[in-house]
């Protein structure tokens, strides 16, 4: 017998326990008489909802959650169940109980998987800041809540008003940890002071959450007397000492007796899986609800494979499937239309406001009590306003206890969906953080001073590019009087997995295990770098992570490149070398996040084709010998590779070999095209790029003159093929060849090889290196110089072009970057 709000106070439904399947629509049954087809049908109505409502909603950067809910109330009664034919065919009240059923066993496992992903001692390392955040951005609305619940409780709800206040208080003062990380990750605050502060204050809020919900679900058992309340909270604090000294050290048997890198034997996942149903058994048997037990016993599994490997099995079919039915089931129970009045509608805008205000008030206080800006803590507190998943629960058990009626469940449903909507649209407009645009002039390796810092940002994507990019570091020669200043940006893509944001939010140092696949990878990449730094002198190492879409990654790139004043970005090519030596793409987006870089990047960008960069003999850390190549045929970018190889021939151990092309005809003094005004220009442009050519290539030969390791040659080329055989025959004792990627450079000495470029963002050169019918295993860096904005760039004030004073010479620059000027700036 279900029990369902159908205007009546009681409807009693009559099963018929064997109308499971049906006998086929052959035999005249309708299937959607029997309750697994209709099951099945209402599952993929609900799925299908939701997901055209995460499209509709993608532009205004709605969290699924908000879609989700949305998706129910339009299943139910409240817009397509107005609609009786449809209520009672598609969503019939016999439904009800296996749709609940299937609902809770999703949130079952949902909030295991909560419990899995949520690191409790992080809540220990997040300091006082945080922790006052979260009780004051919890007190104030609970007190509105209070308030609250004195103008909506009714007399006839036969139950007490402590119960209620609890309930309402609860509802309003939650903030949801998992809708929280993925909205500060669509707004790119993830990695700033003010995202981990949200994160850190929204775990403790969590935690709270929890507590009070178990407390108001003991309490609301309002038939009985305080007594059985009491017994309820006493065993369900005995349930979690339990978990904590029984089942803890039984699952930490279980992690000791896998081996290190091994998979878990599927009978102890069989068992962990199982125990979250008993756990839920267990605490609905005591009378906390069966969530309770779940999330308790996904807390005391710890960090590290196990709980990995439990994400991984369970995570996209409970998340995907499972959950939204119980999102389905709170949208089914919410029938706006029991919402009578205007009166009570201006209550429930009341409450958004008040609650709204609340948080951000409670919140605000706290954070100008830590000396906070108030733009900042307002920003913060429309954060803590996120709503999910804690609230919905806590609305349903209400709404089961009867502690809620329809009206106060419908309103609290709207409250929650209207807070959480609203918070990334405001947030978008009042915080922008200050972006600190200085011009800044060492934005290319041949403007950086000899002897200042040389910063390199560079990009992982995989532990698999480290190895050669530290070896590349090494050899570019970090001394005392020019460090190398390295940021290692982890660059993972933004899913829609609530575990792919706490890579995060973890604080290195703590030596505990990764919590997933994404964070041991981040591990590994920061183990390798600090390793490096430790054991060279001269190399500051600082690691971070970019999370977010691989289609505006780019943007993450940039503007850390430009926080952090670097003059190069080195990032990894989309493709890797297979073991027979040919080269496969690793991810097809990655040469997207590519050629974005290229177009928009504030500095100079080397895109290194990984083939292994070992040095030929390892001797110790600062007696790596490398060999490495330079082809030189002219043009900005041709110059930026000179000026970083320029910088590794400092290295006691590395070879240098710089072959110049020359295009035969060029050796004849070249005639004047006609004088036509855009041919002259051309001419006039190419005529000064070989100038500089010439300036620099004569400043690195006598600064090199007497240096034994550098070889200098030139060779006359007349067409593509003569470069390609001339590239060939140098002998294979080079281990790494930096080229430019020649942009906007054209000459008779790549004539043809374009033809049949693969992948022209590397240029032709590059392109033909990096190729895997290049028989060779060299490593090839294609470096693009940075050349200012152009005078398109509405007279932001680029590096290196003129002043605002000058603003109307800023056209006639257009090779600002580019003045002879920067080629007196001796390197060296």
């Amino acid at each position: 017998m279900a029990t369902a709000a159908n205007k009546t106070d009681e409807t009693i439904v009559c099963y018929s326990p064997n109308m499971i399947t049906t006998n086929g629509v052959w035999q005249g049954d309708n299937p959607l008489d029997y309750s697994l087809p209709l099951f099945i049908l209402q599952l993929t109505l609900v799925v299908v909802t939701t997901r055209l409502l995460v499209l509709v909603l993608k532009p205004f950067r709605q969290p699924r959650v908000i879609s989700e809910i949305i998706g129910g109330v339009l299943l139910g009664p409240s817009v397509l169940g107005r609609n009786t034919a449809f209520a009672n065919t598609i969503f019939p009240l016999r439904s009800v109980m296996v749709l609940e059923t299937m609902a809770n066993v999703g949130l079952l496992y949902f909030l295991f998987l909560v419990g899995v992903e949520m690191d409790i001692s992080a809540i220990r390392r997040t300091g006082k800041k945080a922790l006052a955040i979260a009780v004051g951005g919890m007190t104030l609305p609970f007190v509105i809540g209070g308030c609250f619940s004195f103008i909506l409780h009714k007399k006839n709800q036969g139950m007490n008003q402590g119960t209620f206040v609890l309930f309402l208080g609860v509802a309003l003062s939650v903030t949801a940890f998992p809708v929280l990380a993925r909205i500060l990750a669509e707004l790119k605050l993830i990695n700033t002071e003010l995202g981990r502060i949200a994160m850190s204050s929204a775990l403790i809020n969590d935690m709270c959450a929890w507590v009070l919900l178990a407390f108001a679900i003991a309490l609301g058992e309002n038939d009985t007397s305080t007594l059985a309340s009491l017994w309820v909270i006493l065993s369900g604090a005995a349930f979690v000492i339990f978990c904590v000294f029984v089942v803890r050290p039984a699952i930490c048997w279980m992690i000791r007796r896998t081996p290190e890198g091994e998979s878990f034997s599927e009978f102890y996942v069989c068992l962990i899986l199982t125990g979250v149903m008993i756990s839920g058994f267990i605490t609905d048997a005591i009378g906390t609800h069966s969530v309770f037990g779940a999330f308790v016993f996904g807390l005391v599994i710890p960090n590290g494979p196990l709980g990995l490997t439990l994400i991984e099995k369970l995570e996209d079919f409970v998340s995907g499937l499972l959950l939204p039915l119980f999102f389905a089931i709170s949208g089914l129970k919410t029938d706006i239309s029991s919402i009578h009045g205007t009166s009570t509608w201006m209550i429930t805008l009341l409450v958004i406001i008040l609650a709204c205000a609340g948080k951000i008030a409670g919140t605000l206080l706290v954070s100008l009590m830590y000396q906070m800006p108030i733009r900042e803590g307002v920003t913060l507190g429309l954060l803590m306003n996120t709503k999910g998943l804690v609230e919905m629960i806590v609305l349903n058990v209400g709404k089961d206890q009867k502690v809620l009626d329809d009206e106060s469940f419908a309103i609290m449903v709207i409250v929650a969906v209207v807070m959480t909507g609203i918070i990334t649209p405001i947030v978008t407009s009042i915080y922008k953080p200050a972006r600190r645009f200085l011009p800044y002039k060492r934005r290319t390796i041949q403007k950086s001073k000899p002897d200042s810092e040389f910063r390199v940002l560079v990009c992982v994507h995989t532990p698999r590019n480290v190895p050669t990019i530290i070896n590349l570091l090494e050899a570019s020669h970090p001394t005392k009087r020019s460090p190398i200043c390295v940021y290692v940006l982890h660059l993972v893509e933004l899913t829609g997995r609530a575990s792919a944001m706490l890579i995060v939010h973890n604080t290195r140092k703590s030596g505990r295990p990764a919590l997933n696949r994404t964070q041991a990878q981040s591990d590994h990449i920061i183990n390798a770098f600090e390793n490096y730094e430790q054991h060279t002198g001269c190399v500051t190492v600082q690691p971070l992570t970019a999370i977010s879409p691989y289609s505006s990654m780019h943007e993450d790139i940039c503007n850390l490149a430009e926080d952090k004043r670097v003059a190069l970005i080195i990032i990894p090519f989309h493709k890797h070398q297979t073991v027979d030596g040919g080269m496969e793409a690793t991810n097809p987006a990655f040469r997207m996040v590519n050629q974005n870089l290229l177009a928009n990047a504030p500095c100079s960008v080397g895109i290194l084709v990984d083939r292994g960069l070992n040095g030929s003999t390892r001797l110790a850390a600062n007696q790596v010998t490398h060999n490495i190549a330079v082809l030189f045929f002219g043009g900005p970018d041709d110059r930026e590779a000179l000026a970083y190889a320029w910088r590794m021939s400092e290295h006691p151990g590395n070879n240098l070999t710089v072959m110049r092309f020359i295009a035969a005809e060029e050796v004849e003094p070249a005639e004047r095209q006609s004088p036509d005004q855009n041919g002259l220009t051309v001419e006039t442009e190419n005529d000064n790029q070989r100038q500089l050519d010439e300036e620099y290539i004569n400043e690195f030969r006598m600064k090199i003159a007497n240096d034994e390791s550098v070889v200098y040659t030139e060779k006359l080329a007349n067409n593509g093929e003569e470069t390609l055989a001339a590239i060939r025959s140098m002998d294979h004792s080079h281990d790494l060849f930096i080229v430019g990627r020649g942009q906007g450079v054209t000459s008779p000495l790549t004539d043809g090889l374009t033809d049949w470029s693969e992948c022209p963002e590397l240029g032709a050169i590059g392109d033909l290196l990096a190729s895997s019918d290049f028989a060779s295993t060299v490593s090839v860096l294609v470096v693009q110089q940075y050349v200012g904005m152009g005078p398109q760039s509405d007279g932001v004030a680029t590096p290196d072009s003129p002043g605002h004073g000058e603003e109307q010479f800023a056209n006639t620059e257009l090779i600002s970057h580019r003045s002879p000027q920067a080629m007196f700036n001796p390197q060296h």
